[in-house]
């Protein structure tokens, strides 16, 4: 490029601030840029200063032609997106001067338009903190914004912005200080919120006019008023409106985050789409807005579609005409439609999915002699898991014998593996009715427990057949009975809010009586019935049993179970937990700080909420512990005092300030008239013989000897007393500085998981998410190291991603075998559902890795169960393309990672296992007509893309595949109806789906 050239760019970029005022001793270069000026932009250069100089002349009536003249250089003048158009450019220097001549004129009509043109000028002159562009736009009278263009309208809003956050804080600093002319100082009189919020509700029309939807909202966002957008959204701006607001919830902090759900519910109810609004009743939470949804219509089929979407979350909703569909009472007669049409019916068996015979090593053949009842306890899983909700299989339904090879609590879990098999379906109930009659109570348990997992979920009315049958049991004197049905309750009754259920097992937890693992079991129970409703009776019966239960109980590791019903109960329930907080401090147990951290994470759970994922992460981080061996540390702190012991001898040197203790003045004394009446320390035989002659002489001097036996043994007694006290309070101190130690590895094990609970709902946090844990695992202590597969998995259920399941492979080869554990049960957590190959392949290497540990193999077996479950029919994933968490499937899973903290826990009580059931759900599209038969139609098939923000009409799924319903939906799918010849009463298809014929189609020839 020439010199020429590159003199010419850089004068033409030269910013407006250095040419604006040029020096006498530069006028040659000034003169050099005018050269530079093409002839048209010199003309208009000379005429728009010609219009400045009228406008500084005493002849009013050449104002206002020149302002107009000046308005439409402004209006008509065009450029880049990167350039300032010329008018402005060229104005820039005489902007001064402009305002100068706004303060000097009188006319309101004159002033009113050259405001308006200062507004213009300011955007390309702006001063930090006066906010020109604005100041002058609410002076003017003008009311045609739109003329002036889109930059200056963006440009306005980003000023609003600014001077509405200005003036909260001033408002804030203002209160504060509470001086008595401190408002008149921090508030400017002309940003007054009403003048604001005007000039706003003036801009967000355009702005929806001009595919500007996602700015509209940002600019009702940041003034706090987006409750006014619905008066300005209509039938062409809603969809894209409402996209927006649903996908900026994740990263909006309380309480905008629930005024923009229910904004765009409204929305979504004035426009009549209602399976939208609906989707975000339920996010909501709110029976209100649920109902207000079915009563928005009369016709029968949509409130059956609307049935159908209720049924999938598990929500309890009482609605007459629909209350069948809700119950999910034909879950199981779509299912087993599904099954037949994809050829499925023939059952499996375990070794279907372990395939021994593709093991090359040996190994297969070591574990034949090892602890077979273990292993057959875990095919029984595993064959409850793979043939769940087919109501046959060919291992334990026909051969009773089966639950016989198995051991003690292993027979509970066996025979609840039929009520796996009988999923969804009453039948179930006839075939575990003659388990109810035999001697072993185990078994018994099994079947009780079986009944809730058959009838998980499905609710007929008034007639509830596994309440009928379990109600009985419930206070059992046998715990293991009592705890089976219970647990059976709470699987069978999850998210129904059922309360008969609640008045039968309230007392249970109540009663101080009974085993904690019972009260527990039953506070998990209710706890699930009722998630996410901080239902206060439940709550305080929760408390009431940690601050009424001997310290000795809370020491148990069921304690954990009920800081996971306090969570559960007030999932995604926010601000809510303050009074549960307030009354934990009234707890003295080193756990309290943990079961905050919990309860917090659960109220917030997949909210995203990046404040408290680095409150959790500084939680985590290493805290200096002084151990024994630690001599440095100890020689630093001199002046501390680590026990009694300690104490004692510090003051037994020091004799000049005494004793701080009367109970050691008590021994001191005891000790020393003990001493002093003993002549000779006495050996064990001289005191065996000094006790012979007493008993001797015992008839000679009954009194005297009697009296001064008694002496002594007051003393004795005393002195032992005193000891055994002081033993005590130091055993106490000693044990409250050890406790402190295990309340934090229960605060650090419920961080980990607390991170996975808040990232679930947003893309990005995820990945930040799994990204950290591969921190935490590599610097993190043991019991934070056991807790990241768990997190790891908990953030991709049900979604199998290569560089998770690869990860969490090297981890299951760890040297601790409760990492090796935890990672394995979570690559089946990523897999639940999918027939991953990959994961499957993996499993099966370990699973023969792992022939000589019987822990390992049990956890990997189910974990091939989970991979393979349903045969592949069937999720657990906890988000609907609607972004509607499933808290129901959130609980049950968190109920099994919870236990999984300690994994021998888990591997004693396994029937907690099936806790799952309660969340799987089939992962279908079934499409029906409109009188509840099903249809054949195509639809495509393929991976969901993101179109949020994007112009047009983008397609919303890439590489699809056209199939023919039913069909399975995997994680982040989405399907399309292939053509118009049918109609869907619901925007996603999604489960069932209800379809009518479309008049207006014509078939292409």
């Amino acid at each position: 490029m020439s010199e020429k050239a590159d003199k010419k760019i850089t004068q033409e970029d030269v910013p407006m601030e250095e040419t604006s005022a040029v020096k006498p001793a530069d006028k040659s270069k000034k003169t050099a840029e005018e050269e530079q000026l093409s002839e048209e932009d010199a003309k208009l250069k000379d005429d728009l200063e010609l219009l400045v100089q009228r406008l500084k002349e005493d002849d009013v009536s050449l104002y206002a032609p020149s302002m107009q003249k000046l308005k439409e250089f402004i209006q008509n003048s065009t450029s880049s997106m990167t350039a300032v158009p010329k008018p402005l450019k060229f104005l820039r220097p005489d902007y001064p001067d402009l305002c100068a001549l706004y303060d000097k004129w009188t006319d309101k009509q004159a002033k009113s338009s050259l405001a308006g043109i200062l507004s213009v000028l300011a955007m390309t002159y702006s001063d930090d903190g006066k906010y020109d562009s604005l100041r002058f736009r609410l002076i003017s009278d003008e009311t045609d914004l739109e003329s002036w263009g889109h930059e200056y309208i963006r440009h306005l809003a980003l000023e609003i912005g600014e001077v509405f956050n200005d003036q909260i804080e001033k408002e804030a600093n203002v209160s504060t200080e509470a001086t008595p002319d401190s408002t008149a100082a921090a508030v400017d009189p002309l940003f007054t919120r009403e003048a604001i919020l005007q000039l706003s509700l003036d801009i967000v029309p355009y702005f929806l006019k001009h595919n500007g939807e996602e700015d509209a909202v940002d600019l009702l966002l940041e003034i706090e008023s987006i409750e006014k957008l619905p008066q300005f959204v209509d039938e062409d701006t809603y969809q894209r409106v409402c996209k927006y607001m649903v996908a900026c919830v994740s990263l909006l902090p309380p309480p905008e985050d629930i005024s923009f759900l229910q904004t765009a519910f409204a929305i979504y109810l004035s426009q009549s789409q209602l399976t939208e609004a609906l989707a975000i009743a339920i996010r909501l939470g709110n029976e209100e807005l649920m109902r207000s949804v079915f009563d928005a219509t009369d016709d029968k089929v949509m409130h059956q579609q609307l049935a159908y979407i209720l049924a999938v979350q598990k929500v309890a909703f009482q609605y007459e005409g629909a209350q069948e569909i809700i119950g999910n009472t034909k879950l199981s007669e779509h299912f087993l439609y599904l099954v037949k049409e994809l050829n499925l019916t023939v059952p499996k068996v375990p070794e279907d999915i372990y395939k021994s015979h593709l093991d090359n090593s040996k190994s297969m053949f070591s574990n034949t002699g090892l602890d077979s009842a273990q292993q057959n306890l875990a095919a029984s899983f595993v064959n409850g898991f793979v043939n769940m909700g087919y109501c046959n299989d060919k291992m334990i339904v026909e051969n009773d014998s089966w639950v016989y090879k198995t051991k003690g609590d292993g027979m509970t879990s066996a025979v609840a593996s039929i009520g796996s098999i009988f999923q969804w379906n009453l039948d179930g109930l006839q075939q575990l009715d003659k388990y109810l009659y035999v001697e072993e109570p185990e078994v018994k348990a099994g079947a009780l427990l079986g009944i809730g997992i058959s009838a998980a979920g499905v609710h007929d009315g008034d007639v509830e057949p596994a309440l009928l049958l379990l109600q009985d049991y419930v206070t059992n004197a046998n715990p293991k009975i009592s705890s089976a049905a219970i647990l059976g309750l709470g699987i069978a009754f999850a998210g129904s809010k059922n309360e008969e259920v609640l008045g039968l097992l309230l007392p249970i937890v109540n009663d101080d009586t009974l085993p904690l693992e019972t009260s527990t079991m039953a506070c998990l129970a209710l706890s699930h019935i009722f998630v996410g409703t901080s239902h206060g009776d439940i709550s305080d019966g929760i408390l009431d049993v940690m601050l009424e239960r001997p310290i000795a109980d809370l020491k148990s590791e069921w304690v954990r179970f009920l800081a996971l019903s306090l969570g559960i109960l007030y999932l995604q329930q926010g601000e809510k937990i303050e009074d549960v907080l307030e009354v934990l401090l009234a707890v003295k147990h080193p756990m309290v700080p943990a079961i905050e951290v919990f309860i917090e994470a659960c109220a917030y759970a997949g909210t995203g909420d990046v404040l408290l994922i680095q409150d959790l992460l500084h939680r985590l981080t290493p805290k200096a512990v002084t151990t024994e061996g630690d001599e440095d540390s100890d020689e630093e702190e001199e002046g501390q005092v680590n026990s009694i012991s300690d104490f004692l001898g510090t003051k037994a040197e020091d004799g000049a300030e005494g004793t701080a203790n009367p109970d050691i003045d008590a021994v001191t004394g005891a000790s020393s008239d003990a001493d002093a009446n003993a002549d000779a320390p006495a050996t064990e035989d001289n005191s065996t013989n000094a006790d012979a002659m007493d008993v001797d002489q015992e008839d000679s001097k009954p009194s005297e000897k009697d009296a001064k036996a008694d002496a002594e043994d007051a003393d004795d007694r005393f002195l032992e007393e005193t000891k055994a006290r002081v033993k005590a309070e130091e055993d106490e101190v000693n044990k409250s500085m050890e406790d402190p130690e295990v309340g934090q590895i229960e605060e650090s094990c419920f961080s980990v998981l607390g991170i996975a609970l808040v990232a679930i709902g947003e893309d990005i946090g995820k990945e930040m998410s799994l990204r950290h844990f591969g921190h935490l695992m590599h610097y993190g202590n043991e019991y934070i190291r056991r807790m990241v597969p768990l997190a790891m998995g908990l953030v991709s259920v049900a979604d199998p991603q290569m560089k998770v399941f690869d990860t969490l492979t090297r981890f299951s080869h760890d040297a601790d075998l409760d990492v090796s554990m935890n990672s394995i049960f979570a690559m089946g957590m990523c897999g639940v559902g999918t027939n991953n190959a990959r994961l499957a392949q993996l499993l099966r290497q370990l699973a023969s890795y792992y022939s000589r540990e019987q822990d390992a193999l049990f956890i990997t077996r189910l974990a091939q169960g989970l991979v393979h479950l349903g045969k592949g029919t069937m999720t657990m994933d906890l988000y609907n393309d609607a972004n509607v968490l499933n808290k129901t499937t959130l609980a049950s899973i968190m109920t099994v990672m919870t236990g999984l903290i300690t994994p021998n826990f888990m591997l004693t009580h396994h029937q907690l296992f099936y806790m799952l059931n309660s969340g799987i759900r089939p992962k279908f599209i079934i499409t029906l007509d409109e009188s509840g038969e099903p249809i054949k139609v195509n639809v495509r098939v393929g991976q969901a893309v993101e179109t949020i923000g994007q112009a047009g009409k983008p397609k919303t799924i890439t590489g699809w595949i056209t199939q023919s319903t039913p069909v399975l939906l995997g994680h982040g799918e989405r399907a399309e109806l292939e053509n118009d010849e049918y109609i869907s009463y619901t925007s996603s298809l999604e489960g069932v789906v209800i379809l009518r014929k479309n008049p207006d189609f014509e078939a292409e020839e």
